[in-house]
């Protein structure tokens, strides 16, 4: 009862209507030490009985045309999921259903049916690197030293750091050539198919669009980033046989990963709104085509309804 006057205090509906948005990427089966941040079936469960029971879940959709229109419930949530993983639709979906939550699935729609995405392979990679010594000299690491899962780990920050900001097709190479370099075999079913696609969309959740291979549009010139966005959608709407009226932009950084002008050309798509990846909950002045989102990484359920609040306080 405390804590659901607390948040209807922060998030009154209304007029001064308040939505959270929460942004998933994965829902594992079980805890995976090398995806610490990523939540096991388990822990979204409880996620997401917690937010059924304290907020008012809605369609992304529908709870920003009633943002607009000064109709939001008291306490209005929204879940999403970006890029495309199989366990969206495997272990996520059956926990959606059960506990009454709808949600929305951005799509990077090129890594559908065996595709990969980069940071992917670097963590199988390192994942089944034997104990011992690695020599990354070619990727500009030196000999690195794999012992532990820590060491694991670190390794994949580094890596991942190493490749994100490279252009695509030389990042793409460089990180395709270093599981053959070392004799590694990475699996290729850990993005969705697009039946397991049309099977959510089929149960009701939205898709939205994420670009066709979710480049960073702010390192792209005008006309890739258009056609990456363009594609993006027309390929979804393809499979789905749709309308695809909602964008996320890869990585998600407002003046980082994305820039005003990538804001103009998602809404000259006509996209109707589009998700951020900064922090803080959505308020009646925001804008539609960058709308903040957060990650609640809490681990308790106390913690996780605590950042809950503090998002909608600005203070995430």
């Amino acid at each position: 009862m405390v804590l659901r006057s607390l948040l209807s205090l922060l998030s009154p509906g209304g007029a001064r209507g308040r939505l959270s948005i929460l942004i998933y990427h994965r829902v594992l089966p079980a805890p995976d030490p090398l995806l610490p941040g990523e939540p096991d079936a388990a822990r979204f469960q409880w996620q997401m009985e917690l937010l059924a029971r304290h907020f008012n879940p809605l369609p992304l959709a529908e709870a920003v045309r009633r943002l607009r229109d000064g109709t939001l419930p008291p306490r209005a949530a929204c879940v999403t999921f970006d890029d495309g993983y199989a366990d969206n639709a495997e272990v996520a979906l059956p926990i959606l259903r059960s506990v009454g939550v709808p949600a929305t699935f951005f799509i990077a729609v090129g890594y559908l049916n065996g595709g990969r995405m980069f940071n992917d392979t670097l963590i199988e990679t390192v994942r089944r690197l034997p104990e011992g010594e690695v020599d990354l000299t070619p990727e500009g690491l030196g000999r690195r030293r794999v012992a532990s899962d820590s060491d694991r780990i670190a390794l994949c920050k580094a890596l991942i750091g190493q490749f994100k900001y490279q252009p695509p097709a030389v990042r793409n190479r460089g990180v395709e050539a270093l599981p053959e370099r070392l004799g590694i075999t990475v699996p290729d079913d850990l993005m969705m198919t697009s039946g397991q696609l049309r099977g959510l969309a089929d149960a009701g959740m939205e898709i939205g669009g994420h670009t066709l291979t979710h480049p960073i549009l702010a390192r792209q010139s005008a006309p890739e980033a258009r056609q990456e966005i363009e594609a993006g959608r027309e390929a979804l709407e393809g499979m789905l046989g749709q309308r695809v009226r909602l964008f996320a932009y890869p990585n998600g950084r407002p003046g980082t990963d994305y820039a005003p002008e990538h804001v103009d050309m998602v809404r000259d798509c006509g996209f109707e709104a589009a998700v951020s990846t900064a922090a803080g909950a959505a308020g009646p002045a925001s804008d539609p085509y960058q709308l903040p989102r957060f990650t609640p990484w809490d681990r308790t359920p106390g913690r996780f309804a605590l950042r809950l609040a503090r998002n909608l306080a600005g203070r995430a």
